[in-house]
Order: C-alpha cells, then structure tokens, then sequence
C-alpha cells in the first residue's frame, strides 16, 4: 500500500460520562459504509437496535422506501422477538417501555456501485458526505443546519415506517473523492464549518440557525467568531484521527472545549479510497 492509499476508516465514541453506554453502531466495509445511532431518549436497548440494523444490511444499495421498508419488514421479528425474552427476564417497567414504546435508531448508509458513483440511503439526522478536493466542494445528505434542532426521524423495532422520513440520492465521485458517514453531531459540526468556510455562500442558512436560540445556535457563534477557517483541515483531522480511541477522544475533547461541538455519542466512518492530496 502506497502512502496515498488508504482503507476504510471508522470510529464511534460514547459520551463523556462514566458508565454510559454507547448507542452508536458503525461499520465500514469494501464497498459500503454506514451509522446508526441509537436513540437512547424513549424505549430501550437502543444500542442493540442500532448494531442489528446494521449488521443486517444488504450488500446491495437499497434504492427506494419500499424497498426499505421491506427490509426491514423482513428483519424486526427476530430482533423483536429475542429482546422481548430479556425484557420479560426485567420484568416491571422495563417491560411496559418495551411494549410501549420498542427501540430506536437513525440509519444512513453508503454503497459504491462503481468507480463514478456512490448511492445512499437515510433515516433520520446521521449524514451521508462526499467531499471534492480538486474543486473543495461538499455534498450532503441532510437539508440544513437549522433542521438539526428538530425531532429525527427514528427507526423502530416494533412500529411502521414514515415515507417522509426516507431519503435516498447518489455521490458522482471521481478518485480523490472522499465518501464518509457520521451521527448528528459530529455532522453538524462537519457542515457548520464547512459553511462557515465559505460563510458569503452560506450567510442565510446559517443565520437562520443562529436564529433558531438553540444549543447549536451557540457552537455556530463560536465557530464563525474564528478566522480563516479551512474546511479541508477540519476533514483532516478528522480522518488522521479515526483510528485510534484516544486520538479520536482528544481532538473531540478539544472540539467541546472550544465550544464548537455538543455532547453526545460520536461515530463518523470513511470509505476506502485511493486519496491522492489532502492526507
């Protein structure tokens, strides 16, 4: 391996707490890389939720919401059906939460079908990104910043689907492009500083989102309060740090020191790719 080729990368992180379990699930393979971040707010086994979805997608990208929907029409049960036996074994609350309210996750997932093109899918807040070095553009999955302040969608293991949760959509990628996935907020800092980067773009959306008086509305204060910031180093960063948990750990430290990141579980995956600049 050359020291412009390199594998696929992943990392997930739980919150700074101790004896807090980490609901993320991540993976990346050959040629599909994907997140899914347990909602650990309502129902429960969060995190088991999150690493079934996962361990359960098809090699094949899923091309539409029926299609999806049919999968995991074809993959609850079973998951339903064996954490139903250890919910019975706690019995009391815990039981009624599962009855009532079952598991859940976001979901988004990334495939390359071939040396031009990479096909996604999402459900919820989790971001799918493509990153283009030769002309520094971004491409994303999600809407805007200020949409990150509202209720995801969710994944249940019990309920039907939501069409309007699903999304789908495809990357042109060309050989130095740079394919990843990441939970909600390491995704909203992604996006926040690549459009404070290129702030004269991007003014509207991103006061709309300070406007919005959420928590994120303050990270988006403090990170255009910085100057001349260069997306490309953020990216960097990133990715040389995804590979070791104290690595990853420290630079997300610094991230919440700073103010510019909020408390959570961090997951963030990169597709194997032959990267001729950046790294």
């Amino acid at each position: 391996m050359t020291s412009k080729e390199r594998k696929a990368r992943t990392i997930s992180i739980g919150k700074f707490e101790e004896g807090i379990i980490n609901e993320d699930a991540v993976i990346a393979q050959n040629k599909m890389i994907a997140v899914s971040d347990g909602a650990g707010g309502g129902g429960v086994f969060a995190d088991l939720w999150s690493h079934y979805l996962l361990n359960h997608l098809p090699n094949q990208p899923i091309s539409s919401f029926e299609k999806f929907d049919d999968w995991i029409d074809n993959i609850w049960e079973n998951f339903y059906d064996n954490q139903e036996i250890e919910a019975k074994s706690k019995g009391g609350m815990f039981l009624n939460k599962f009855y009532e309210e079952g598991s859940f996750a976001t979901l988004v997932s990334v495939w390359k079908i071939d040396d031009n093109t990479c096909q996604w899918i999402s459900y919820g807040d989790s971001v799918a990104f493509c990153y283009h070095p030769t002309t520094r553009k971004l491409f994303h999955s999600f809407s805007e910043l200020k949409d990150f302040d509202n209720p995801p969608y969710l994944i249940n293991c019990k309920d039907p689907l939501q069409e309007k949760g699903f999304k789908c959509g495809k990357f042109s990628i060309e050989k130095d492009s740079i394919v990843f996935v990441a939970s909600d907020t390491l995704s909203h800092y992604i996006i926040m500083m690549y459009e404070i980067a290129k702030k004269n773009l991007y003014s509207e959306e991103l006061q709309a989102a300070i406007d919005s008086k959420t928590k994120n509305s303050n990270y988006i204060k403090y990170a255009i309060s910085m100057k001349d910031v260069d997306f490309e180093s953020v990216l960097k960063k990133l990715y040389n740090s995804a590979y070791r948990e104290f690595l990853f750990k420290s630079h997300i430290s610094s991230l919440i020191r700073k103010g510019l990141i909020g408390f959570d579980d961090y997951s963030i995956a990169f597709m194997n790719t032959n990267i001729t600049r950046l790294f």
